[in-house]
């Protein structure tokens, strides 16, 4: 009597997939902590992040030594731009070497979908933001007699804004660069007009009607306007609780769009 092998069962799958759902909280706060485990050995990293914003304003301070006003009058917009502008740089070059070495794929081949994975980095990033705009705010206001007319948390409340708002910014961006060299030359295209156009250099309703209505749709004119209403109101105006809810709207916007087009590998 022969005796037949009953045929295997079909192999299981070796992966689980990957979710495409709400986002999970043990998920996203598991990605934000591996985020900040290598953070935490890469020292020089946590150190351009959180001194950076600190000696430009340093040093923007005495370059106007002779002229106390005008660090008055600049000195609170660019304690929004220096955070907005070093997250950005440091979130897209981060995620886009995850990306190109491979990390992301392996990530998101567990049950880990797109939003974890990019609200984890928006947290763990945000986490240092709160860090950095916290000593920036206090080095400007407390020690370079930065002399603002309402609450100096106000202005810590607008610096973290815009540091999110460029976390996102640097999220959003690495999905369209295949290299490190490429996503910093994204900073002229992303930042440089929002610089200019913001009303740093010139009050924004003086602008070209066309410039001005461009200025009208970038997030970081309502962050600079949000720095003068701090500047000159001693309570919080209406004007500037709409300029907050823009820069916040703006931040989370991007960050859905960079969940949306992030990819796992680099073509």
């Amino acid at each position: 009597m022969t005796t037949r092998t009953p045929p295997a069962p079909p192999a299981t799958a070796s992966r689980a997939p990957a979710p495409g759902g709400a986002l999970n909280a043990s998920r996203t706060t598991a990605t934000a902590a591996r985020v900040l485990r290598q953070l935490r050995h890469d020292p020089r990293t946590i150190a351009l992040l959180i001194l950076i914003p600190c000696v430009m304003l340093f040093l923007l301070r005495y370059v106007f030594d002779g002229s106390p006003r005008t660090f008055d009058s600049i000195g609170a917009s660019l304690l929004g731009v220096f955070p907005l502008i070093t997250m950005f740089l440091v979130t897209s070059i981060a995620t886009l070497r995850e990306r190109t070495s491979g990390t992301l794929e392996r990530l998101l081949a567990m049950p880990l979908g797109k939003g974890d994975l990019i609200a984890g980095y928006a947290l763990a990033f945000g986490a240092l933001a709160i860090v950095q705009s916290a000593l920036a705010t206090a080095l400007a206001v407390w020690f370079l007699d930065l002399d603002v007319t309402g609450s100096p948390w106000l202005l810590l409340l607008v610096a973290l804004l815009d540091a999110l708002l460029g976390t996102a910014l640097g999220l959003f961006v690495s999905a369209f660069a295949a290299s490190e060299f490429q996503a910093v030359q994204f900073m002229p295209a992303v930042i440089f007009p929002q610089l200019l156009l913001c009303g740093l250099f010139a009050p924004r309703d003086t602008m070209h009607p066309a410039l001005e209505a461009v200025s009208d749709v970038l997030p970081m004119s309502y962050a600079v306007d949000g720095m003068n209403e701090v500047l000159h109101h001693t309570d919080m105006t209406a004007t500037f609780v709409r300029d907050v809810l823009i820069v916040a709207g703006c931040a989370l916007l991007v960050l859905f769009l960079g969940a949306a087009t992030l990819r796992r590998r680099t073509p």
